[in-house]
């Protein structure tokens, strides 16, 4: 059986490797693109990362195609239900990284709060540690933050936030009241939680429903000076009414660790808020520690495993 994995680096690759037989793996460092078609046109199974755009023609084009597997949890990249209508089956990694991600959003809050990259800025440009300006920080201890989604990693952040004596405030679509009452917060309806919070950090998967979830409507909405964070989906924002928002001083920093339409970016393009401050801009790293890519590696080898011996694992239905 062939598979074919995508989007790997070099000290995984060996990884791979080694759990099938040699003759049956091959690694690409590069995302699935139609160009790799004709070099995997028989595979059987396909691995990709968030960065390859399994679509109908993809899935058209190979004809041996019996299973996809996503390194990730989220999987808004693969047309699985056109997958499943040929007959191919599909997987992800539902749990890898909710502690990874929920410390990840913390490092971008504190960041803001505490003003990090632009006091090392002035640092740098020659800045002496008498000099404080413009990067008074503000303490969490207090502050209410407004967690959108608690699911695993959602539910990590509400323990952390808890940790700095934050006040909670959490929507979902589908309440956990008993996590709620163990761990003292409430749940509102989402325009509550946004016009209230000094902090709204997004924890949600990339749905039509929620498609631009924070936009220019929502933003007229909240408390002047929060703070947005960003660790789940580019798309959950929609970016010229977040940078409007900032401009106009409704929106006081930024942590965004995706971008809408991140996938199309190409080497060289500029990003808008790298002019604005008081944002910070990331790659997309909020998963990556050395625990959670390990996490990932052994799961989709479990996953691929699981469909050769007929017991599949982590199937998305």
């Amino acid at each position: 059986m062939k598979i074919a994995f995508f989007s790997v680096l070099k000290e995984y690759q060996e990884f791979f490797n080694n759990s099938f037989s040699k003759d049956e793996v091959f690694c690409f460092e590069e995302k699935l693109t139609k160009e790799k078609l004709n070099q995997i046109k028989d595979f059987e199974v396909v691995s990709v990362f968030v960065d390859s755009i399994v679509d109908k023609d993809i899935i058209d084009n190979l004809s041996n195609l019996k299973f996809i597997t996503t390194r990730s949890t989220g999987f808004d990249h693969v047309d699985y239900q056109y997958a499943k209508s040929k007959g191919i089956a599909f997987s992800n990694v539902p749990v890898y990284g909710s502690s990874t991600v929920a410390e990840f959003t913390f490092a971008l809050i504190l960041n803001l709060s505490r003003k990090i990259s632009e006091a090392l800025r002035q640092l740098k440009e020659g800045g002496i540690f008498e000099a404080l300006k413009n990067i008074q920080g503000f303490d969490l201890d207090g502050k209410i933050i407004g967690v959108i989604g608690t699911g695993k990693i959602g539910k990590n952040v509400i323990r952390i936030a808890k940790a700095f004596n934050m006040k909670v405030l959490a929507y979902d679509l589908y309440p956990d009241l008993n996590f709620a009452k163990e761990n003292n917060f409430e749940y509102k309806d989402f325009n509550e939680v946004i016009s209230v919070s000094d902090i709204i950090t997004l924890h949600t998967p990339s749905t039509k429903e929620n498609y631009h979830l924070i936009n220019k409507e929502s933003i007229s909405k909240m408390k002047k000076g929060v703070y947005i964070i960003n660790t789940a989906r580019g798309e959950l924002i929609n970016t010229e009414d977040l940078i409007l928002g900032v401009k106009e001083g409704i929106v006081g920093g930024v942590g965004l660790d995706v971008l809408e339409g991140e996938r199309d970016f190409k080497k060289g393009d500029k990003i808008a808020f790298f002019e604005i401050p008081n944002v910070i801009v990331t790659p997309h790293i909020a998963f990556y520690s050395k625990e959670a890519v390990d996490r990932i590696a052994e799961t989709t080898v479990d996953n691929i495993k699981g469909f050769m011996s007929g017991n599949l694992q982590n199937l998305v239905k």
